[in-house]
């Protein structure tokens, strides 16, 4: 609905509101976001299938949105979008296996046009296409009063739901979080579902998280573009692309996480590694030969960080945090 609303909608410093304990918006020290030029995407999603949903949820006679075709949904992140109305349904494939590696291991993509402007989703997983488990995901937003169809949401209230961040940075996903399924299998995740959260606090249509409290986020949004607007799903760790099949992070550690910016590494010393640091907007901030199995930061600012370690056959990426 961002087309729609942009030119109408009031822009509100996230300055002004309380922060809350999750990660930050685009752009800060405490933000988790990946920006979609990032070299830690090892490959996006091809294949997509969608149930779009209404308008608005609560009319019957509403329409089910329009904006946008299947092709803006796969692919690289570039803005253009699907929207998913109402409780709408993107089920994704991709040409591999996601796989469990250090940190998070893919993205979702929207198409916010600021850092409080939040449509969210839940984001589930399978690994056989038909058994799909949803990750845990947290709304602090107040419940007293709806956001309504032009209000805020602070992401420091947000985890784990898609929607998160602005235009152009990814919301990451850490299959660690589901490690107790016995029926997902963690290293070999065959599909990505991303479903619109409605974001109505009416008993009848409300959606809930985890903690089984209700998710409150920009609603109605009775318009062609409303509800979710799904611009890409990223992968960092998938089997049969590049080195990252045989990543080396099944046998590295990097200590203290986080850190003052000295980290040690433990590694198998019969491997020769380089190293690159990234920024979270993908910006290369250092590089060179890893020779004395530690790597000294501490004149980096502080933030969240990629370090890619790699030989000759052998590659890892691993989300450092130098505090």
């Amino acid at each position: 609905m961002k087309f729609v609303l942009l030119l109408s909608f009031v822009i509100v410093s996230l300055s002004s509101l309380a922060q809350g304990p999750f990660a930050s918006q685009a752009g800060t020290i405490r933000t988790s976001a990946i920006y979609k030029d990032s070299s830690v995407f090892v490959a996006w999603a091809n294949k997509i299938e969608v149930q779009r949903g209404k308008q608005n949820i609560a009319t019957s006679s509403s329409d089910t949105t329009t904006v946008g075709t299947w092709r803006q949904g796969i692919g690289k992140a570039r803005g253009t979008v699907i929207s998913l109305g109402d409780s709408g349904v993107a089920t994704l494939q991709f040409n591999g296996l996601i796989y469990n590696g250090a940190g998070p291991d893919f993205a979702v993509f929207e198409n916010s046009f600021n850092h409080t402007f939040l449509e969210l989703a839940f984001v589930e997983v399978s690994s056989n296409g038909i058994d799909f488990y949803r990750f845990p995901s947290e709304s602090l937003t107040d419940t007293t009063t709806a956001v309504g169809s032009f209000g805020i949401v602070d992401p420091t209230n947000i985890h784990n739901l898609a929607g998160k961040y602005t235009v152009n940075y990814g919301t990451p996903f850490d299959l660690d979080d589901l490690d107790s399924i016995p029926q997902l299998d963690i290293d070999a995740v065959s599909h990505v579902r991303v479903v619109d959260v409605i974001g109505s606090l009416d008993s009848a249509f409300a959606q809930r998280d985890s903690k089984n409290r209700k998710v409150n986020d920009q609603y109605p949004t009775p318009f062609q573009s409303g509800g979710f607007d799904l611009d890409a799903v990223g992968v960092i760790y998938m089997k049969g692309v590049g080195l990252t099949e045989t990543g080396i992070e099944l046998n590295t550690t990097v200590y203290p996480n986080p850190s003052n910016g000295l980290f040690f590494v433990d590694y198998d010393k019969d491997e020769s590694l380089n190293y690159q640091l990234f920024s979270i907007e993908g910006k290369k901030i250092r590089e060179g030969e890893l020779t004395k199995d530690q790597l000294d930061f501490r004149e980096v600012n502080s933030g969240y960080y990629f370090l890619h370690l790699f030989g000759e056959q052998v590659s890892s990426t691993i989300t450092l945090v130098i505090q």
